[in-house]
């Protein structure tokens, strides 16, 4: 039912269905006009109307100013009356004018063009100014800065709670013979989440998204633990005796000792935790195609608000090109760093996997270093290293001594002691490691001067 069917209907409720329909088309054309591949409108979603709350007000209010003189009843159409009065006698008086100076019509006729022109001069204004209003509203982070940085803060605060968990599942789940581990990598574009958020809630605040941020974390990441009990079987040592007969006819007992295999249960704690990512986590959500469409120019924009996350080593959706650096050619001169490049490049694109060491199980960034370290061929075998463990065998080089095929240490990455990320420098201010994926990155970003520690060459 509309508004008007009511009996105390007046012109701003009309204004304001007025409003939502001209917001929702303009709002359409916004995102088939700004994002490629977006599926065309197909209906009119409430959830539009929601997110375009303010625009439809605004409308709204201009609505019903224009037709605010049309609400006077027998004193609008008596106003109406005397006009078209009026009208018909300035028409009279310049058919007389004009039968006497047919140079009047000339005249009129410029004016009349000149009118034209600039009252079309100013609906063109009008309307870029509605587009470009209408775009920045739709490629923007409509909450307050300081809203947005609180809740991508109480999300991490949730990844750090999840690590702990993992940091502590041996002291959690003690007695077993081993502990395996499965663990993808924790973390978030930050983007990704102002952006949905976005999308949910517009102008949102902490304590309208704190449920939801529950609801979000528990799809992208899971925590399982499985406990295994394997037979399995282990030489054990027994003793025997024998009875001996002396030379004098006496006898004597003597000891043997002798092996037998005995089963025993072999108790595993297999930790896995999964990573569904946060764009997979939207995906998921069954977000119609128009809030998918402003989902991702808001990721394409950051917002419009790029300066809020430059720092953050995961908001970038895309890790990049990771195969595009060119190694200068006069740093493979060296043969050893060349040995170390070529095992190294194998692996780019593997994932990141907490705890991995090997192409079988992917790597995390000590894992990937130590294989390469001991696989390229130098006749290095320093095992299967920490970042901090890596340090223990290098000696420390300044920046300025450094050279390709040093190590490279970054500290406070997460919270441990001493060194808790390494990667290969290759020279240039570029090194070769294990991210999200494996891949060359610029050592001169933010983050990376933020959380260097040092250079190490290996003894």
């Amino acid at each position: 039912m509309k508004y008007s069917d009511y009996e105390d209907y007046n012109p701003s409720n009309d204004a304001m269905e007025s409003a939502e329909d001209l917001a929702s088309r303009r709002y359409g054309r916004k995102i088939s006009h700004s994002k490629r591949h977006a599926k065309p409108k197909k209906d009119k979603h409430q959830e539009q109307k929601d997110h375009m709350k303010k625009e439809f007000q605004r409308a709204a209010n201009k609505k019903t100013e224009a037709e605010a003189a049309n609400t006077f009843g027998s004193k609008t159409k008596k106003f109406v009356d005397q006009a078209e009065d009026l009208v018909g006698r300035i028409a009279e008086w310049l058919r007389e004018k004009i039968a006497e100076n047919p140079m009047i019509l000339v005249i009129a006729g410029a004016i009349l063009l000149i009118i034209v022109v600039i009252s079309s001069v100013s609906s063109s204004i009008g309307l870029f100014a509605g587009a470009t209003d209408d775009v920045s509203v739709a490629t923007t982070y409509t909450a307050e800065d300081s809203e947005i940085l609180t809740v991508e803060q109480d999300y991490k605060d949730k990844e750090s709670s999840l690590q702990n968990q993992v940091n502590r599942i041996e002291n959690d789940y003690p007695g077993y013979d081993e502990y395996r581990y499965d663990l993808a990598e924790i973390n978030h574009n930050p983007y990704q989440m102002a952006a949905l958020l976005t999308v949910l809630y517009e102008d949102y605040t902490e304590s309208e998204v704190i449920n939801k941020l529950q609801d979000i974390f528990n799809g992208q990441y899971c925590l399982t633990t499985t406990p295994i009990t394997e037979k399995r079987a282990r030489m054990e040592a027994r003793t025997g005796y024998n009875i001996v007969t002396n030379p004098d006819g006496s006898t004597s007992t003597q000891s043997y000792t002798y092996q037998v295999e005995v089963e025993y249960d072999y108790h595993i704690l297999q930790v896995k935790l999964t990573n569904a990512t946060m764009d997979s986590v939207v995906r998921s959500m069954g977000l119609s195609d128009d809030q998918m469409s402003r989902y991702e120019l808001l990721l394409e924009t950051q917002g419009n608000k790029a300066y809020l996350f430059g720092g953050d080593i995961y908001a970038i959706p895309d890790p990049g090109e990771y195969q595009d650096y060119e190694i200068p050619p006069e740093a493979l001169t060296d043969t050893a760093f060349a040995n170390m490049i070529r095992e190294g490049e194998k692996y780019l694109g593997y994932p990141y996997v907490w705890g991995g060491s090997s192409p079988s199980t992917s790597f995390d960034c000590s894992g990937f270093v130590s294989y390469v370290i001991n696989h390229s061929g130098n006749g290095w075998n320093v095992g299967r290293q920490t970042a901090n463990g890596l340090l223990d065998h290098c000696t420390r080089v300044s920046s300025a001594e450094a050279k390709p095929g040093d190590l490279i240490f970054f500290q406070g990455t997460y919270d441990t002691a001493g060194a808790s990320h390494v990667g290969i420098y290759v020279g240039n201010g570029m090194m070769l490691h294990c991210g999200n994926p494996i891949q060359y990155a610029s050592i001169n970003t933010t983050y990376w001067r933020q959380h260097f520690y040092t250079y190490g060459r290996l003894n």
